[in-house]
């Protein structure tokens, strides 16, 4: 391989680094386990509701492990040809690109696949030889195999509140990984963390952190799934902005988590009585 390739190579893995530290608040000791699960090359998988802060964690311990993070938002249009790679025509050749996947085995970086129940299953099976001790990845177009470098790391994370006869992440995927659970930050957390990402004070902070609470414990009773952290503090920017937190509520929280006119009702009565 050329200088000139190797150069562009290490360009392009450039832009996967995170230069600034993202900010998390460790709930246990899931940061103890992914670096554990890191030294020994195990894959993990990580399990909670959306929102909780499990996409900010693997960007937190990528800036803490200082490797770059290559993230694959899952879907069920996702082929194997688009995180392996595929062949393009440029000018008048064809040339390989690799996809991201590819691009993470080979320089380390860690590979996050969001969401991967949502995932072809087709697509998922792609990443099973990385996830046992060969750790490998066939590239059948090519006709190749290539090894993982040491310093690779495979993490997916699924929603199991979504799973469905249709949408199940399969046993022969799920017992190849090591399982971090996450859930909603206790009360007090929670407030610390909207504070951070809002800039609200601790009253308004935990007015909102009490509204999540309140509309959690109607999962269940009507509601899918509950209000995450991530839908509080975009109410809490909004507040902040100066919209009223009433208005602020119902486009950040009420809105996005149903379409029920009854529960739609129901949660505004919550918001009534937080914010008055």
């Amino acid at each position: 391989m050329t200088t000139e390739r190797l150069k562009g190579l290490e360009l392009e893995i450039d832009q996967f680094r995170i230069t600034q530290e993202p900010f998390y608040m460790p709930v246990r000791n899931e940061m103890e386990l992914f670096r554990t699960a890191y030294s020994n090359r195990t894959p993990v998988m990580l399990k909670g509701p959306t929102g909780c802060g499990k996409t900010r964690f693997v960007q937190h311990m990528a800036y803490q492990l200082k490797r770059p993070l290559v993230t694959i938002a899952c879907h069920e249009d996702l082929t194997a040809s688009d995180i392996v790679g595929r062949y393009l025509l440029r000018g008048d050749e064809t040339v390989w690109s690799d996809g991201p996947l590819t691009l993470a085995v080979k320089h380390g970086a860690i590979c996050y696949l969001d969401e991967v129940v949502e995932a072809r299953k087709d697509t998922t099976v792609v990443i099973h030889p990385l996830t046992d001790d060969r750790r490998i990845l066939p590239i059948e177009k090519k006709g190749q195999v290539i090894e993982a470098v040491d310093e690779f790391m495979l993490v997916i994370s699924y929603n199991p509140g979504y799973q469905s006869v249709l949408k199940e992440l399969k046993q022969s995927t799920k017992q190849r990984f090591m399982a971090i659970e996450f859930d909603y930050p206790p009360r007090e957390m929670e407030v610390r963390i909207l504070q951070h990402e809002t800039g609200l004070d601790e009253a308004a902070a935990q007015s909102l952190v009490k509204l999540g609470e309140k509309v959690r414990n109607l999962k269940n009773h009507g509601l899918e799934e509950g209000v995450s952290t991530r839908l509080l503090a975009y109410a809490g920017e909004l507040i902040r902005k100066g919209i009223d937190p009433r208005s602020a509520c119902e486009a950040a929280v009420i809105q996005p988590i149903t379409d029920d006119p009854d529960m739609h009702r129901s949660i505004s009565e919550i918001v009534n009585s937080i914010f008055p």
